[in-house]
């Protein structure tokens, strides 16, 4: 018999240690499969081309079909959240992330293959927004941030977890396995979500609170906020392969080994962030963490010059800890006081705003970098010219990190 059947209150909140445990694991691990899903396939596109005769132009679809998929339903699925109920609508999206999954792993053709890791990115969006909401929704108010935390720690552990484990089973396995693989983990995630979440997550047909309540609240700046901030760290991302090997001359390994340092750091720090919201408050820690991420941004923008892999290193050991900072920080303020018929669409325009900076920064902030160095042919650029990049992109990212501050600073001071 199910524990938490007999719940119905839409206020319920998992006090027991046992249901409470439940709860995180299914919360976890479908953060951990929307995440995964993001970065495991990356290391199949070699693989995948050989095994459908295609370009790489076209195998890589496979990876921006999820993406796409993803970024378009976040916002659809916090709506349905909050229409019909967090748990059923995580529930089907845990189902339509297996199904997408199994189609992967059984595509004839590379025009299947993307089509069904379309569908898949259309699961994910449900697992990521509406994890969020329901973790709002079952944890001790008093360690909210933690929780918060937790799922940033989770998302960050997948998204590094997805090349090695992606190139495990490929060696293994084949390209197949690396979708297969995620199917029983997410019917395995639906059973502890049935099995231990409170069946009043969300309110079903609830009139919604007005989206002016809410604006009146703070919400668009915490959006606004989110996206430059996703757009700074994705920036490091895109910037730093770049740098590291034509401006550092250090080899493709190296260059690999160097960029897991962030994800290896936010794995780590999420929980240690979390536990900062609850100990100090969400403002103190939003501003400690943005205050970071303006300082990470000017060592990124100077130090690399100067004293080469360990400057780019040191940037980002102050980075990431502000990133995760102001991640469990700005989600936890945003989530506190929204009225519980609409944390599924506010969790979904959080995630939909990550995913707006993150194109933001890989586009423009690319292109910044670009006109900084005065080219784009960066495989035959000189070290000089690829400093000046980073020079004129970081600086740029201070900037716009310090400006983010400056209207919290300004009230504080009032």
């Amino acid at each position: 018999m199910n524990p938490m059947r007999n719940q119905g209150s839409a206020n319920a909140v998992l006090h027991p240690p046992v249901a409470s445990r439940g709860a995180t694991a299914g919360l976890v691990l479908s953060m951990l499969l929307a995440s995964l899903g993001t970065s495991i396939a990356n290391i199949s596109l070699p693989a995948l081309a050989d095994a459908f005769a295609a370009p790489f132009t076209q195998v890589q679809a496979v990876v921006v079909a999820y993406l796409a998929g993803l970024t378009v339903s976040v916002f659809i699925a916090g709506h349905l959240g909050d229409r019909r109920g967090l748990k059923p609508m995580l529930l089907a999206g845990l189902l339509l992330f297996a199904g997408g999954a199994l189609l992967c792993g059984l595509a004839p053709s590379l025009g299947l293959l993307v089509g069904a890791r379309a569908l898949q990115g259309m699961g994910a969006a449900f697992l990521m927004t509406l994890s969020m909401a329901l973790m709002r929704e079952a944890a001790d108010p008093k360690r909210m941030g933690q929780a918060m935390g937790l799922l940033g720690t989770v998302s960050a552990l997948g998204t590094a977890l997805g090349p090695s484990l992606g190139g495990a089973l490929l060696a293994l396995a084949g390209w197949r396995s690396i979708f297969l693989l995620q199917v029983p983990l997410a019917l395995g995630a639906w059973f502890l979500a049935w099995l231990w979440l409170p069946a009043g997550g969300g309110r079903p047909g609830a009139a919604p609170a007005p989206w002016r309540a809410l604006s009146g609240q703070g919400l668009v700046p915490a959006l606004g906020v989110n996206v430059l901030v996703a757009a700074v760290m994705m920036t490091t991302l895109v910037v730093g392969p770049f740098y590291l090997g034509a401006g550092l001359g250090i080899q493709a390994a190296q260059v690999g080994m160097v960029m897991s340092v962030g994800p290896l750091i936010s794995i780590f720090g999420g929980v240690l962030a979390g536990r900062r919201v609850d100990a100090w408050g969400s403002r103190r820690t939003f501003m400690l963490g943005l205050g970071l991420l303006a300082a990470g941004a000017a060592l990124m923008a100077w130090l690399p010059d100067r004293i080469g892999v360990l400057g780019y290193l040191l940037a980002i050991a102050v980075l990431t800890p502000g990133y995760q900072l102001f991640q469990a920080a700005n989600n936890t303020a945003t989530l506190a006081d929204v009225p519980q018929e609409r944390r599924g669409a506010v969790s979904g325009l959080l995630s939909l705003s990550r995913n707006i900076g993150l194109i933001l920064g890989a586009s423009v902030m690319g292109r910044v970098f670009a006109w900084g160095a005065g080219t784009t042919d960066f495989n035959h650029a000189a070290p000089s010219a690829m400093a000046r990049g980073l020079l004129v992109s970081f600086a740029l990212a201070a900037v716009l990190m310090l400006v983010c501050a400056a209207p919290r600073i300004r009230s504080t001071s009032i």
